[in-house]
């Protein structure tokens, strides 16, 4: 399917561009974007690279210069009419999503099989531990990613995660933490109030500051 679905700008595809051309087989990579679920009366979303020989018949592949952006037939009626842009330069900046459709209340989530919270044993921080080792992690791996745990202000309820892996350096990973992995963690662990990436993304081989760093 090549039906326009989404609006792509020149800032955000140069954006994905510049992050796929650092991996050695990006001519065989495309922009994949897909709806995982809702939270507060938004969609929530995955953003990441994969090889274009996995597109199936019901995807909807569009071509912007050389980037392929490719949705899941499951996304593309909720993505429809919604736009890829960059915040910030082409290094430092990230890409995020502006979608004028809402999810039905009723919309359950989908993706992270969530255990109930009495299933998590220990303190909070054990309990993330949990939560990211045995559902979170083993989904975001699928694209090469992995979310650690960095740090917990246990009586605020914030949480630092350090991203790795196809996560870390991209500028899309603000739309899998923030609209993903966030997502999911505050629905299995309510006392959850903020998440806090601590990963430096504009790093090369030390992403990781300190939240005590200056």
């Amino acid at each position: 399917m090549s039906e326009q679905i989404i609006h792509v700008t020149d800032a955000a595809r140069d954006k994905a561009v510049w992050f796929r051309n650092r991996d050695p087989d990006a001519e065989e990579l495309g922009l994949w974007l897909e709806v995982t679920g809702a939270q507060d009366g938004e969609y929530t979303y995955n953003m990441y690279l994969d090889r274009m020989s996995k597109v199936d018949d019901e995807a909807a592949v569009q071509h912007h210069g050389e980037l392929p952006v490719v949705i899941p037939g499951g996304s593309i009626d909720a993505l429809r009419g919604a736009t890829l842009d960059r915040r910030g330069d082409l290094e430092t900046g990230g890409i995020f999503i502006t979608n004028p459709n809402k999810p039905a209340p009723s919309s359950p989530a989908v993706g992270v099989d969530l255990p109930d919270q009495a299933s998590l044993e220990g303190e909070l921080a054990e309990q993330i531990q949990q939560l990211l080792e045995s559902h979170i992690n083993p989904q975001i791996a699928q694209h090469g990613g992995r979310a650690d745990l960095a740090g917990v202000e246990e009586q605020e309820g914030k949480v630092y995660l350090q991203l790795s892996g196809g996560c870390q350096g991209c500028g899309m990973a603000q739309v899998t933490l923030k609209q993903g992995i966030e997502q999911s963690m505050r629905e299995a662990l309510p006392q959850v109030t903020e998440i806090v990436d601590v990963t430096d993304h504009a790093s090369g081989t030390n992403p990781y500051y300190s939240s005590s760093k200056k």
